[in-house]
């Protein structure tokens, strides 16, 4: 009798180990996100979509304000019928996420008829209560960017004191810094407000389609959505937009990819009126549009364009030269919503009934709908107000540092957010008694353990999901926006059985067939590297990678789904793209010559 064949399976969670030597690093996240016993009979897979690189303890707010976020939305206010939120766990830096799903018939009946009293309204009322959510989103900004900068005086102000105002300075660092942390909380609510109505939409539209078009693929129905602004778009249209002024002014010859920002600009005021003139239309571009930032608004360090204007300036000569050869610097919108309208109309007419016709009409009508805000909150939310909130604990950093409790007002991203308030309130205490600090004495040498920890944890590997394999994945955010279904899973378990065949194979993202060498971007650091007719590789993109399509001929990723952000932007610009390989980046060899099939989702290794 011949024994079973074991199951394929992901690691169990208990089977991964701390990295010895950075103990005390693991042990500065939370209880509640460490890994346990129990979790060993979930499925966890590593959130490398947001968090490709190991967290920081105060980044880590991030993920925690996120999910506490999105769970309220799913279970509690919309009452989604088949998902509740998304738990989380923290290893080596890494951050772990499992679904809630909801199974019992019962319950998914009750929770649907909850969710059409909810969800529903916001369907029908989607352009008032939109407009009202820009509304609550730039008072929020507006709030945050009214806080007063954390300082101590030596001495009460006099002025203060005559009011008879009866608060200490002390006092306000306290409450500047609880509003702070409130306003970060509040927008990642805010955040979800609508986030998974949009994606619930699309995947109501997706499944139709699938049944009622049984051939039909995944990129063409991402295609009918295609060509929709959203103002995650327009940072890089006002880069375009810059690009054109400097070369009607004639002040184009002032940028070269060998001066920094900061030269260019000092050439510009020296250049008379030409000059100033641009710098006049920078300014415009700046408030608001520059507020973006290099990353995805995960990581202190990924700076905002307007911080830094190191990226948006190196952008700028390629579109220049673009200018001038007479080429469009506009994305394809024409012709994207020319195709987008022939396949509705296409698709429509293959439909038997009027009530079929009706419901996809309805379906249709209501994805355009809601996409403007799936990409474009991120401007808003991820990228505008986070960066003022990692600013505001740059300050507090600033004031700490003056005061002995670490070296360098950076070193503060290496406390939690609950450490940072402890520490506040340390010098708060001794601000008020004439007492030193206690901060000095205990924060540099776990400031320096835990910074030596990132560095360690950066170079070790981690697995893509840990514990049993689900057998159905149906949460719309982790289909959508991850790109995690049954299939993928599979990709992943069987991972390296079959690294001697030549294909890399994912979701099939933008049609196009493309040749060239591949370039290996893990980080934003290395987006420097690409030059012109390259296919960027990497882990995954974020919205303001969008100024290197400009160079690119096509782009791979590791992770992603029909509704990523490398899938939306190579549709929205016409390049071909394969997304949600689980492995482009381990597989393909930098500088390797490729084929990219963005149409049948197959990236050939052609040398």
């Amino acid at each position: 009798m011949s024994s079973a064949v074991k199951p394929k399976a992901f690691p169990l969670p208990s089977s991964l180990q701390v990295v010895p030597g950075t103990e005390r690093a693991q042990a500065a996240y939370p209880y509640h996100v460490q890994f346990g016993p129990a979790d060993d009979q979930r499925f966890w897979f590593y959130n490398s979509m947001h968090f490709p690189e190991p967290m920081s303890a105060f980044d880590m707010v991030t993920a925690e304000a996120a999910y506490c976020a999105l769970g309220s939305a799913n279970t509690r206010v919309h009452c989604l019928p088949t998902t509740l939120g998304i738990d989380h766990r923290i290893i080596n830096g890494r951050v772990y996420i499992g679904g809630n799903a909801v199974t019992d018939p019962a319950e998914i009946a009750r929770r649907t008829q909850e969710f059409r009293q909810r969800a529903f309204y916001y369907y029908e009322n989607w352009e008032r209560l939109y407009a009202q959510w820009r509304g609550k989103m730039q008072q929020l900004i507006r709030d945050a960017q009214a806080l007063p900068k954390p300082d101590l005086p030596e001495f009460e102000p006099l002025e203060n004191v005559r009011a008879g105002r009866g608060v200490a300075s002390n006092h306000y660092l306290l409450d500047t810094y609880q509003k702070t942390l409130e306003g970060y909380f509040r927008m990642w609510h805010h955040h979800f407000e609508f986030l998974l109505l949009g994606y619930g939409a699309y995947l109501t539209f997706f499944g139709f389609c699938k049944k009622a078009f049984p051939e039909i693929t995944d990129q063409t129905i991402a295609r009918m959505v295609s060509g929709i602004e959203a103002e995650i778009f327009r940072p890089d249209d006002e880069l375009r937009r810059l690009a054109r002024c400097a070369v009607e002014l004639g002040v184009d010859g002032k940028f070269q990819e060998t001066l920094t920002a900061a030269d260019v600009i000092r050439s510009l005021e020296q250049a008379g009126e030409p000059g100033r003139a641009w710098l006049k239309e920078l300014e415009a571009s700046r408030d608001p549009w520059f507020n973006i930032n290099v990353g995805d608004g995960f990581y202190h360090y990924h700076r905002a364009w307007n911080d830094d204007l190191s990226m948006p300036f190196a952008s700028l000569p390629e579109y220049m030269r673009r200018v001038r050869s007479g080429d469009s610097l506009e994305r394809p919108l024409e012709k994207l919503n020319a195709e987008r309208r022939q396949l509705i109309e296409d698709y429509r007419e293959l439909l038997n009934t009027d009530e079929e016709r009706a419901a996809y009409d309805q379906m249709i009508t209501l994805a355009h709908r809601v996409f403007p805000y799936v990409e474009g909150h991120k401007f808003y939310c991820e990228h505008w107000y986070t960066n003022l909130f990692f600013n505001k604990i740059r300050e507090f950093g600033a004031l700490l540092a003056r005061h002995g409790f670490f070296p360098d007002a950076e070193d503060v991203f290496q406390l939690t957010h609950y450490e940072l308030e402890t520490a506040i309130i340390d010098l708060m205490t001794s601000w008020s008694n004439g007492s030193p600090p206690r901060g000095p004495d205990h924060w540099p040498a776990l400031v320096a353990e835990r910074r030596a920890a990132l560095q360690v944890w950066a170079k070790h590997e981690t697995p893509p999901a840990l514990g049993p394999v689900p057998e159905v994945i149906d949460d719309p955010a982790i289909v959508m926006l991850w790109g995690i279904t049954r299939e993928s899973l599979d990709t992943w378990l069987s991972a390296g059985e079959g690294d001697n065949s030549n294909e890399v194979r994912g979701f099939a993202a933008s049609s196009g067939v493309v040749e060239g060498p591949a370039r290996i971007v893990r980080s934003v650091e290395e987006i420097s590297r690409l030059q012109r007719g390259d296919i960027l590789v990497c882990q995954v993109t974020n919205p303001t990678w969008a100024p290197v399509f400009q160079k690119i001929v096509a782009a791979v990723s590791d992770i992603g789904g029909s509704m990523s952000h490398a899938a939306i932007v190579a549709r929205e610009y016409g390049l071909p793209a394969v997304v949600g390989t689980g492995n482009a980046t381990s597989r393909i060899k930098d500088g390797q010559r490729i084929r990219v099939d963005g149409a049948r989702g197959i990236v050939t290794l052609l040398q």
